[in-house]
């Protein structure tokens, strides 16, 4: 219920800065199968979430785990499932001498192999950083090998490894694209040996071909009009007027904070994200309040509340309510 509730305002938010986020390739999803989702990372925690929103299953996410020393985001991460994973260079750089312990994520591991083992998807970004480079820079070999361990160790059946790239138009400004495109997953039980050099190879070529060789859709493409709007298009219409009007001045303002305090293309996104949460709570309360005052009514408070969030929700997908 917490995951479910957390995607929702993830996709919401997520179009408070970026105009569209179109998907290709959902028939490549499997339903159920195990599932360790390769994805190229080039927009840091914001990468996460559009992998969260587009994929429609729930997926435990990995994290470095320096994140965990914010004890908010300690608290975060144990709540909605994300595995936090030392990287060798966070211990290097902390290391007093002593030799970097080579089984420092053998609990980590363990952790994944095991929701894999119940038919678990696990989000990892096989590159191990994020960066501004424009190309995919080169893998390291832990998803090979978490892989591997599960087919041939664990003896789990089924296992995929899904490529999914993201391509963006420009991650630091609002209003542009973030494209996401789905490849055609590498099936572990068909996989002819136990190389992970290989099929670290293998998960390289598939995450180019979905990201630095991918192109964005143009943004005509993205737009569909009618002229004799049926009662159900002319209603979502209405309420997605109502939620920009709502929702206009404090996502204006987020947008405009986050953009003034970042210091790298990185942080935009997700600082629009986490003022736009704060500023549209705080105008919900402030609405709610002046009403309650005017009416002293819990249903017509609540029926206003939920009119809020249903015109949150269609101000951002107004322009195609079925694809997610």
């Amino acid at each position: 219920m917490i995951y479910s509730a957390l995607r929702w305002v993830n996709g919401i938010a997520l179009h408070w800065f970026y105009r569209d986020i179109p998907v290709t390739g959902r028939n490549n999803i499997p339903a159920d199968s195990p599932l360790l989702i390769a994805v190229n990372h080039q927009n840091a925690l914001v990468d996460s979430l559009i992998v969260g929103w587009v994929i429609p299953r729930r997926i435990t996410m990995t994290a470095k785990a320096t994140l965990t020393d914010n004890l908010l985001v300690s608290l975060l991460f144990k709540t909605v499932g994300v595995v936090p994973l030392r990287r060798i260079s966070d211990e290097a750089r902390k290391s007093t001498g002593v030799p970097v312990d080579r089984a420092r994520n053998t609990e980590a591991f363990r952790e994944i192999l095991d929701l894999l083992g119940r038919r678990g998807a696990v989000l990892i970004f096989p590159e191990g950083k994020s960066h501004n480079e424009l190309g995919l820079e080169p893998l390291r070999s832990g998803m090979a090998r978490l892989a591997l361990q599960a087919r041939d160790e664990r003896l789990i059946t089924g296992v995929r490894i899904l490529p999914v790239g993201l391509v963006f138009e420009n991650k630091g400004v609002p209003g542009t694209i973030a494209d996401v495109n789905i490849g055609e997953a590498i099936e572990m039980d068909s996989w002819p040996n136990a190389d992970h050099v290989a099929l670290t190879e293998e998960i390289a070529v598939r995450l180019r071909r979905v990201s630095e060789e991918a192109a964005i859709p143009q943004p005509e493409a993205l737009v569909t009009t009618k002229e004799n709007p049926s009662l159900k298009e002319w209603l979502i219409g209405l309420a997605a007027s109502w939620g920009r009007l709502t929702h206009q001045l404090p996502v204006r303002l987020a947008r405009r904070i986050a953009v003034k305090r970042s210091v790298d293309a990185d942080q935009p996104a997700m600082l629009t994200i986490m003022f736009g949460i704060g500023f549209v709570l705080l105008a919900y309360a402030i609405q709610l309040t002046i009403l309650g005052t005017l009416v002293r009514s819990f249903w017509l408070s609540t029926i206003y509340l939920v009119s809020l969030l249903g015109g949150a929700y269609w101000a951002a997908f107004e322009r195609h309510p079925r694809r997610y």
